[in-house]
């Protein structure tokens, strides 16, 4: 059983950073994969960007290419997403979740998940 809890959410001016942290009860162990997406009302949750534990390697959604970046502390268990230029349609409820296997992070099919945090962007 792997658990996430995410933090670093908040209400931020449009052109402005926020640093989203994903706190993983173990990470490179029982991990293949962090995914972080996002969700708002009425629309489709989106994938937008992964983590894989075993060689690092990152994928980004086109929606954030270049304006937000995955990275990690294994000594910390941690996985941040690190969001800058911030526009008002990036605010959504954010999720973390992880995948233990190759098909499971392949699909976005996650097996873990954790409760959200709220990002806001005002314009």
């Amino acid at each position: 059983q792997v658990q996430l809890v995410e933090s670093g959410g908040g209400s931020v001016q449009a052109g402005g950073s926020l640093r989203l942290s994903c706190e993983t009860s173990e990470y490179t162990t029982n991990t293949y994969c962090v995914g972080w997406l996002r969700q708002t009302p009425g629309k489709e949750r989106e994938r937008i960007g992964t983590h894989y534990s075993r060689d690092g390697e990152i994928g980004y959604a086109g929606s954030v290419k270049g304006r937000f970046t995955i990275s990690q502390d294994n000594a910390k268990n941690t996985v941040y997403l690190q969001m800058s230029s911030l526009k008002p349609e990036d605010t959504a409820m954010y999720y973390c979740a992880a995948g233990t296997n190759i098909v499971q992070c392949t699909r976005g099919d996650f097996a873990y998940w954790g409760q959200g945090t709220q990002v806001t962007v005002s314009s």
